[in-house]
């Protein structure tokens, strides 16, 4: 989940990318991690993860510890996360949740890391049962991971228990982005979302898929719309939730210029959406794209990194708000802790800040990709890009559609209608 590189045409300076785990995490029991430095080569070798009983304890004791500021002194969220909802969320982490649960659904899905590039590239891979299965690699964002994605594994590779047909079926590859959860923190500088793209197109490639499609949003977004214009072989479209099409006028609006007349409904509901978030809502992205390395909080303080993790964007800060008081949403308290740990336990929030460093892409602006492209239009979404707007960025649109829910973190809110979405957009791919 991650945003906003920035450019001419918006708010920030630069985005980026530092990325993977070369060495194992000193939070991590070594005989069940295996996350040691690759040799240079093509293989990949199994993949564990399991955390210390000293790491989950010493997690709890600086839950426990938090020093808390004094109350936002208004009655929402424009100062930020409120104090309550942290308390909530500090509550559980420290006194219900239960980290060794994900760590048995991690545990029951092949996953391996390979060295590409000399970083060391952790990834999910489920094959279908079907044999003409379309191969796909599916990228998170910031501040996502692999989490985001483990509930549209099984009616992706499964269809046909989950409302698809067998020949909706696919074979998920699912890495982390270097610098992010268990892929290695690369030691040098470079990995932008150029290079990911040519290392996943890498990895496709070492798994033996000769065809293949690829899905993301946030970084997701901008790691497969680079695949696109690199167009490796085997790559037959994209589909992104998520996507680039902001026209140039929009963008000059968001930098200061005039506010743009003559919008219809749905593009003056875009336009409402990214005025705020540009106004209100591009602190972190700022700061990790400029400054990085100075976020040492994130690493020493769990209430820290989870309420910097939470100030992502108005919809999903709410959603998760409401989830902490009680209420039933696509998000559970598990769902967004997992995610929370996964970056504390691998000690990746600095390392994953980078990415915004590297990158010097327009996030939201269009690349001039070619090959065929999927759309599925979410309205909670930091903009829900309109028709028109995706038309005039992807010439070769195959599939668009406007979702009645669903926010930054489909996938993960809302598998069934994303996968639904996946089936639909690659389609007439296969």
């Amino acid at each position: 989940m991650s945003l906003l590189s920035s450019s001419a045409a918006v708010l920030l300076a630069t985005s980026a990318v530092a990325v993977a785990i070369g060495v194992l995490p000193t939070r991590v029991d070594a005989q069940s991690a295996q996350v040691g430095t690759a040799a240079e080569g093509t293989a990949s070798r199994p993949f564990k993860f399991r955390a210390s009983d000293e790491a989950l304890a010493d997690l709890k004791r600086r839950i426990k510890a938090t020093r808390w500021p004094s109350r936002e002194l208004v009655a929402d969220d424009s100062q930020g996360v409120r104090l309550a909802t942290m308390q909530k969320l500090a509550d559980y982490w420290a006194n219900r949740y239960d980290w060794r649960k994900v760590e048995e659904r991690l545990s029951a899905l092949p996953q391996f890391v390979t060295n590409i590039d000399g970083v060391d590239i952790h990834f999910i891979h489920v094959k279908s049962k079907d044999s003409n299965a379309l191969p796909v690699i599916i990228t998170h964002g910031w501040p996502g991971s692999i989490i985001e994605q483990i509930k549209i594994i099984e009616p992706l590779t499964n269809p046909t228990s989950h409302g698809g047909n067998a020949t909706d079926a696919f074979d998920v590859v699912i890495p982390s982005i270097p610098g992010y959860g268990f892929s290695g923190k690369p030691t040098e500088l470079g990995w932008d979302p150029q290079r990911i793209a040519r290392a996943w197109a890498t990895l496709m490639d070492r798994l033996g898929y000769q065809r293949y499609v690829a899905q993301g949003g946030d970084w997701g977004d901008a790691i497969s719309e680079q695949m696109a214009l690199q167009k490796p072989t085997g790559l037959l479209g994209i589909h992104t939730n998520m996507p680039g099409t902001l026209p140039d006028n929009i963008s000059a609006a968001l930098a200061g210029g005039p506010v743009p007349t003559g919008l219809s409904g749905d593009e003056k509901y875009a336009w409402d959406q990214l005025d705020f978030f540009y106004k209100h809502r591009v602190g972190y992205a700022q700061e990790m794209g400029a400054r990085p390395q100075t976020l040492y909080a994130l690493e020493d303080s769990p209430i820290g990194l989870a309420a910097w993790m939470l100030d992502h964007d108005p919809a999903s800060q709410k959603l998760i708000g409401r989830v902490f008081d009680g209420q039933s949403e696509g998000l559970t308290r598990d769902d967004i802790l997992d995610n929370i740990t996964l970056y504390w336990l691998t000690e990746t929030a600095v390392s994953s800040g980078r990415l915004f460093w590297e990158s010097k892409l327009a996030f939201f602006s269009p690349k001039g990709v070619a090959i065929p492209v999927a759309v599925s239009a979410f309205p909670d979404e930091i903009y829900t890009a309109p028709r028109s707007w995706t038309e005039k960025a992807f010439p070769n649109l195959i599939h668009y559609n406007r979702l009645p829910k669903g926010g930054h973190f489909a996938a993960w809110e809302q598998p069934e209608l994303f996968s639904a979405e996946l089936r639909a957009a690659f389609r007439s791919l296969r």
